[in-house]
């Protein structure tokens, strides 16, 4: 029986550097090709990325059930003949085709099956997906990271601290590859709160000199917190400059002081296709890494791409996806928009604005869509806000859907009905439809966001029938 390759045997890794550079070799060069230049490359990889979603039975059903044929599609122009898909069409894979599902591309008989990472997502918005990997795309995954912080100003003599959650999870493990791979950097793989106690790794950072954090900066926020508790000062008894962070619409500047005024930079991508964006240098939108993806934004109610500043779901394909599990228009049902103008760096990459919600975790309140994770940035703008809080989604008799927000204030903060008024008069003013309101203490709602061992804190509790129309 002749065995497949070993994992650092099934793919070219010099080649990998130089269809991904990283560093100088991309903000000075990849980042300035026109957008012709661009264009072209994005054509030849997406090319290669449907031949090989041909071989591959969920695509061959999913684009056979809409009419596609082969001939249809030949160049990065007819994308949009292709259907959009998401994660209930990757549930419904391993449902039908257990364990694994179908749209890997590999029969899984052992001794034929190319190598293969395994993880899972999350599981934030229901059963955690299987993720796989090839060799090749891991590692193009890793080097989207490390480029990114590399990007947003990484050096080698920097201490990383991750507080990106282990076990199956995906985060935890492909940053740590990211940093020991493509960074000189010293890391430590901390992970959540469950996996190493807030005050170890308080004392981590401060025992080891940690200058860089990267995680969601929801338990970020929180550590900060931990270390006054302990007598310690953040900037000047932890020296952290940095954090590359998924900020999203959270206040980077009410982080950057509770960390002693460091540098704070936001990026984005997903369990399945790794990083899709990041700030650059001068903060002005998101970058994409248009040599490993293609985004669109697509507008929920009519299917279509949208082209100007009007919200929609960013939708990706992985164009260095070509061999193990292609993800051709992924709808990551996470919104944003297209940032317009052009680059102050010079760079010639597309921007969106960063994540402003979900539109998978959206609740209609008399004609008004409100985003639970949106609710963060318009929360910071109260001295009193703690930096946690959760929805509660209900449906009343009469049929209309309600909504609570729980809101942690600071412990010295008076939790009155005036304050309570306060915050309530504030969502309504920025969101433009009335929620109530419930102040609690610090910690108060952390049972239900599970920010301690969760990656992505939950943010809407939704009580609403499972069987009446939302």
């Amino acid at each position: 029986m002749t065995e497949a390759p070993l994992y650092f045997d099934s793919f070219d890794h010099a080649q990998l550097l130089r269809d991904f550079p990283l560093g100088d070799d991309f903000t000075q060069r990849h980042a300035r090709l026109s957008a012709d230049e661009i264009r072209a490359r994005q054509d030849a990889l997406f090319q290669r990325c449907v031949a090989r979603a041909w071989q591959v039975p969920f695509y061959q059903r999913l684009w056979g059930a809409v009419g596609i044929e082969p001939h249809d599609v030949r160049s990065l122009d007819d994308i949009g003949k292709l259907p959009v898909f998401g994660k209930s069409d990757l549930m419904r894979s391993l449902a039908e085709h257990p364990p694994w599902g179908d749209y890997h591309g590999w029969e899984g008989a052992p001794g034929t099956r190319p190598v293969t990472v395994v993880h899972t997502t999350s599981g934030t918005t229901g059963r955690p997906q299987v993720v796989l990997f090839s060799p090749k795309s891991r590692e193009v995954q890793a080097l989207l990271v490390a480029r990114v912080w590399r990007m947003q100003g990484l050096r080698p003599d920097d201490v990383v601290h991750s507080v990106y959650g282990h076990g199956m999870i995906n985060g935890g493990h492909f940053v740590r590859e990211a940093a020991l791979h493509y960074t000189q950097s010293l890391f430590l793989s901390a992970g959540t709160g469950k996996e190493t106690r807030s005050v170890t790794q308080i004392e981590l950072m401060r025992d080891l000199r940690v200058t860089v954090l990267v995680g969601f900066v929801d338990y970020i926020r929180q550590l900060a917190e931990t270390a006054r508790e302990m007598g310690l000062e953040p900037g000047r008894d932890l020296a952290v400059r940095a954090i590359f962070g998924h900020v999203g619409r959270e206040s980077r500047a009410a982080l950057s002081r509770a960390w002693g005024g460091a540098e704070v930079y936001d990026w984005y991508g997903v369990a399945d296709t790794g990083p899709i964006a990041a700030e650059g240098p001068d903060r002005d939108g998101m970058y994409v890494m248009e040599d490993a993806q293609y985004l669109e934004i697509v507008d929920e109610s009519t299917g279509r791409t949208v082209s100007d500043a009007t919200p929609g779901d960013m939708v990706v394909t992985s164009l260095y996806r070509d061999d193990i599990y292609p993800l051709i228009r992924f709808n990551t049902r996470d919104l944003s928009a297209w940032r317009g103008g052009a680059s102050a760096l010079g760079w010639n990459l597309r921007r969106t604005a960063g994540v402003l919600g979900r539109s998978d975790n959206m609740v209609k309140l008399r004609g008004i869509n409100v985003y639970p994770l949106a609710l963060a940035a318009i929360l910071n703008d109260r001295p009193e806000f703690a930096g946690e809080y959760i929805c509660r989604a209900r449906r009343a008799g009469d049929g209309r859907d309600e909504m609570t927000v729980v809101i942690e204030t600071k412990a010295d903060a008076a939790r009155t009905p005036e304050l309570a008024a306060a915050f309530a008069a504030l969502l309504s003013q920025r969101v433009g439809v009335q929620m109530q309101v419930e102040l609690v203490a610090p910690g108060a709602t952390a049972p239900l966001t599970q920010v301690d061992s969760r990656q992505k804190p939950l943010r809407l509790i939704d009580e609403r029938p499972k069987n009446a129309p939302a």
